[in-house]
């Protein structure tokens, strides 16, 4: 123990930083509110079935991504995701977060 704490006070600021920078990088990118995927799909006029021909999925997961009942996952997040960032591109006033609106994420967080 007494090693592995040694080793830790002598690692190196570059280390550290290659160490965060590994652990960011393995993190899946994020994807827009529940409510913002569906603006930019209606932006775009597309339907839930179109988006779910485009992934590889059933319309109800493109429903339930939307509702923020469930998330994608690999690989159906990657393609999913790239066709979100294009619509966003495309569509950049439907891209906009709602502010002050709670998210998925932020309403499964306790206040601490």
């Amino acid at each position: 123990m007494v090693t592995t704490i040694m080793e830790g006070l002598a690692m190196s600021d570059s280390d550290r930083s290659q160490r965060v920078d590994a652990l960011l990088n393995g993190l899946p990118e994020a994807l827009p509110s529940p409510q913002v995927c569906a603006r930019l799909r209606l932006a775009a006029g597309l339907t839930q079935q179109d988006i779910a021909d485009a992934v590889g999925v059933k319309r109800v997961a493109v429903t339930r991504w939307e509702l923020g009942q469930t998330s994608p996952r690999r690989p159906h997040r990657e393609n999913y995701l790239r066709l979100l960032k294009g619509l966003a591109e495309r569509f950049p006033e439907a891209a906009k977060a709602d502010e002050g609106m709670p998210t998925p994420a932020s309403e499964s967080r306790g206040s601490g």
